[in-house]
């Protein structure tokens, strides 16, 4: 199995819905469409990437790389994904795959601009995480569908489908989707709590985050982006912190320390050893935990 050298996440460009809330209640929110703004987006973003791609690459595979794209099923994220490809030449792009379970999150049927403005008001003061709209989803439900496809991207690349042949390409996936999707896909991937995740900050329209493997099989936030770039996205001194123990990690260990994941839930741990337990089973807190499939990242 030869894992993908960076996964790079994309939210589409500025659709009309961004600009004006009242697009929706005249257009069906899958086919609301970019505004000019968000087609110049589209296209730097596209740019971006393939700068990534090829001033990252090392000197052995600088000229044998390759792209994936997966893509929601979106009008936005459609025409968002042909902007960005044309920066890539069609040697360059193994496939391409709309996936529905990376769409926008349902916001219920309803086509009235003041209800939706007071509905996402209350979604503030209760919880975004747990909110679910009338008729629609919550963002645990979009976690669910989300977690499902990160299942079967797992297998993709377990079976090796993602490659052409036998050659030693480095890969790159790049999902374009939407912002709640794209937060949920790190959170699953990273194994944050909920309450890391209502700190979180959504993607501005076609901002990319990429996530990069790093030399002991670990991807991180941290290889391609500065800890001023986590801040500003929301996360905690400990996820940061965590996010720099994955570029050197070694795939398949656990972070010995455990410090953030453990605390934030044994408070009585914070200023406990190893040499307090009265038996060894927390001697190494990777032992107490059960890694999947997906905890091998």
């Amino acid at each position: 199995m030869r894992l993908p050298k960076r996964i790079i996440l994309v939210r589409h460009g500025e659709s009309k819905g961004n600009l004006d809330g009242s697009a929706y209640t005249t257009t069906p929110d899958y086919k609301i469409p970019l505004t000019e703004l968000g087609q110049n987006q589209a296209r730097i973003a596209g740019q971006n990437i393939l700068q990534i791609v090829q001033s990252q690459s090392e000197s052995e595979t600088e000229n044998n790389w390759k792209v994936y794209f997966y893509v929601s099923p979106y009008e936005r994220t459609r025409s968002t994904l042909r902007k960005i490809g044309k920066s890539f030449n069609k040697k360059r792009i193994i496939g391409v795959r709309e996936e529905c379970r990376i769409r926008e999150q349902d916001f219920g049927n309803f086509q009235v601009e003041e209800r939706m403005k007071a509905i996402k008001q209350t979604r503030e003061k209760f919880g975004r995480f747990f909110f679910r709209f009338p008729d629609g989803e919550s963002a645990a439900d979009v976690f669910d569908r989300v977690s499902s496809f990160l299942e079967s991207l797992w297998r993709d690349i377990h079976m090796n489908r993602l490659q052409q042949d036998e050659s030693e390409e480095e890969i790159n996936l790049v999902i374009v989707s939407h912002g709640l999707a794209a937060r949920v896909f790190l959170m699953k991937w990273f194994k944050w709590t909920v309450e890391q995740f209502e700190h979180l900050n959504n993607f501005r329209n076609c901002e990319v985050r990429v996530m990069q493997l790093g030399p002991g099989g670990e991807y991180s936030l941290a290889v391609h982006h500065s800890e001023e770039e986590l801040e500003e996205w929301g996360l905690s001194p400990e996820m940061i912190s965590d996010q720099k123990w994955r570029v050197t990690a070694t795939r398949g260990d656990w972070n010995e320390k455990c410090s953030w994941y453990l605390d934030s839930f044994f408070d009585h741990l914070q200023h406990s050893s190893s040499e307090d337990d009265n038996d060894n089973g927390n001697d190494n807190c990777a032992a107490e935990v059960e890694v999947d499939e997906e905890c091998k990242q």
